[in-house]
């Protein structure tokens, strides 16, 4: 088996489900549903994931298994060379969506070595948001952290695809579920709890705001790896033909699955604390610890939690670090260049820590520093990856997909099974005008609305 591809169909998956699950779902969903409305951005966000996120997916599927190339050959060989550009815009927002992703994934690296400590234990929500202040506040905390997890990311991409990715995928995705379900058990038995479930549950179109449709739209892709050729380098890696469309369904199912239970996990202890559910990203550090404290052997599974969270988290971080990688890799060996991956993997590595410690550092001594509209750096970096780069990927993705790849391509890769071959001309309606245009409207309308609040 050649070092890059996969194993096996479910090692695809799993991988796949990792690369989507990770943060977006565990540590983004919660908080951005909190600042933007409940159950009425929830609804959003399975609307534009079913209707948008899963042909998209597929799409990209196709895209990646059919021309077994990565982001940046890939478009160039089923279209005209002036289509990479959808492939360079992937490796950028990649890049740039590591470099603040990686400090996030080290807070959680951070509150595992509290944890095995002792000092979460015993404390107070109050307590929790003061520990989460000093960590992120304090600049040598927080820059070791995400030195820590890019040095774990590097590692497992130099083992490359099975021995590295597809193994650590197996093992620790069903162990994350597990830890969840526990959570989410001991969380709905707290008093209180109902009320936190009504509001992630319960719809309330009046909180919505166009800036929330925008918000739901870029969760959906954020959640999903969309729009940023991780799911497309991913399945260049399968080398057998199989149903795309099986496996794509799994994937989404299996994230809005995680989506769901992280919202059940937290926003019930959220309101059974009292806590605001609008706390921002501060709100799975403070809210799950408080939790963990109320269950017997709570220390205990504090730190497996935040172990499998960050283990999630490196299999979004190593999709990410993969794309940048594969892509410049691949554009290297098509100018005959004698650098080797390996080179260019440690140097991909140090050059997203360098330009991410600006966002480590946006908590504490950087704070003050307003980057656009009022967003710190580490914000700004968020915005435009998740809501420009990545919608802007999607929408070019789909046009491409949609209008330039030859559909006999298209036919085969969809047309594999009976349902295959009646789903076809829907996924093509909704590639071709649903998704390019639902799009397109979403992103102008926020955009004007927000420069003209300005």
């Amino acid at each position: 088996m050649a070092q890059n591809s996969f194993a096996s169909k479910i090692g695809f998956i799993l991988a796949a489900a990792g690369s989507a699950i990770g943060l977006g779902a565990i540590w983004k969903f919660p908080y951005v549903t909190g600042t933007s409305g409940g159950g009425a951005f929830l609804l959003m966000f399975l609307a534009f994931t079913l209707l948008l996120g899963l042909p998209l997916l597929i799409g990209e599927f196709i895209v990646g298994r059919s021309t077994q190339k990565t982001a940046l050959l890939a478009f160039k060989q089923l279209g005209h060379g002036r289509w990479s550009i959808i492939g360079y815009l992937g490796v950028i927002a990649c890049f740039l969506l590591l470099s603040f992703y990686s400090v996030i994934g080290g807070w959680v690296l951070i509150y595992i070595g509290l944890g095995l400590s002792g000092t979460l234990t015993g404390r107070t929500a109050d307590e929790f948001g003061d520990v989460f202040g000093n960590v992120v506040s304090t600049p040598g905390i927080a820059v070791l952290g995400q030195f820590l997890f890019l040095l774990i990311t590097l590692l497992i991409v130099l083992r490359g695809v099975e021995a590295g990715i597809e193994r650590m995928s197996k093992i620790l995705m069903p162990l994350l579920f597990i830890s969840f379900i526990v959570l989410v058990v001991r969380s709905l038995t707290l008093d209180g709890a109902m009320e936190g479930v009504r509001f992630f549950l319960q719809p309330d179109f009046s909180a919505l705001t166009g800036e929330s449709v925008l918000f739901a739209l870029g969760q959906a892709f954020f959640s999903l790896s969309l729009g940023v050729a991780a799911m497309l380098t991913y399945a260049s890696y399968i080398k057998t033909k199989g149903t795309l469309n099986r496996s794509a369904n799994m994937i989404v199912l299996l994230n809005i699955t995680v989506s769901l239970l992280a919202g059940l996990a937290i926003f019930p202890a959220v309101f059974a604390s009292g806590l605001d559910p609008a706390e921002g990203p501060a709100l799975l550090f403070v809210v799950l610890p408080a939790v963990f404290n109320q269950v017997p052997l709570g220390g205990f599974f504090m730190v497996l939690f935040f172990l499998l969270f960050a283990f999630a988290s490196i299999t979004s971080s190593i999709a990410m670090l993969e794309v940048v990688v594969a892509g410049v890799t691949d554009r290297l060996n098509e100018k005959k260049s004698t650098w080797t991956k390996k080179q260019v993997t440690v140097t991909a590595a140090i050059l997203v820590f360098v330009v991410g410690v600006p966002s480590a550092l946006s908590f504490g001594l950087l704070s003050d520093l307003q980057i656009w509209n009022g967003r710190t750096f580490f914000d700004t970096m968020d915005y435009l990856v998740s809501y420009i780069l990545m919608p802007v990927g999607a929408l070019l993705t789909s046009i491409f997909v949609g209008y330039v790849v030859d559909q006999r391509i298209l036919k085969d890769e969809i047309q594999t099974s009976e349902p295959g071959k009646k789903l076809y001309p829907i996924w093509h309606a909704l590639i071709r005008y649903v998704i390019p245009v639902t799009v397109a409207i979403v992103m102008v309308s926020t955009w004007v609305t927000t420069l003209t609040a300005q």
